[in-house]
């Protein structure tokens, strides 16, 4: 298995805009805690959030492929678990997966934009400002980050959090790399 400094190097050849970089670092932050929480491998789980948009640039005109071409690219690099997740994380592939990783990336994937968005609506726009129950209320607003599927991050039930466990733990997750996300 690949190491970090091998993925971001990786991540910088093939994600060229900023924002998804700072996305895909914030996957992996809360994919780190996911696995604390759950006993399993936090190197493994990471990286799984640290690449699964590793092909979001080159597949922008083919959805459908995104997250198939990552896990091509990842290939003998990472374990077939992860590669599994990747490919489950975007429903348009066909792929579907319960494990316990693809639930916790398909999961992941959306509460980080969920707390991203909440952020950048408060006075100082810093993840420090946001609450559990800031989360809480922004996740019941509909009209409120109109992209995030809600379905994905209730998900997390599948696997034993409640969503304000999980908004915990993905807040805490975040605010300790805040400084890499500007936020």
């Amino acid at each position: 298995m690949m190491g970090r400094e091998e993925a971001l190097k990786l991540l910088k050849e093939h994600l060229h805009d900023d924002r998804l970089v700072k996305h895909s670092l914030a996957v992996e932050a809360i994919m780190a805690g996911l696995a604390e929480r759950f006993g399993e491998d936090r190197e493994l789980w990471s990286l799984t959030g640290l690449l699964h948009d590793l092909d979001y640039e080159e597949t922008s005109s083919n959805f459908q492929l995104h997250g198939v071409r990552s896990a091509e690219l990842l290939e003998g690099k990472l374990p077939q678990e992860a590669l599994e997740a990747i490919r489950a994380h975007n429903e348009l592939t066909g792929y579907r997966s319960e494990s316990r990783l693809a639930l916790a990336l398909q999961a992941a994937d959306q509460v980080s934009g969920l707390i991203t968005a909440t952020a950048l609506v408060m006075p100082g726009k810093k993840l420090r400002e946001v609450k559990v129950s800031s989360l809480k209320k922004k996740f019941k607003q509909k009209d409120f980050a109109r992209k995030i599927d809600r379905g994905k991050i209730l998900q997390v039930e599948k696997l034993g959090l409640t969503l304000e466990d999980f908004f915990a733990l993905s807040l805490e997750s975040l605010q300790a790399i805040d400084s890499q996300l500007g936020l």
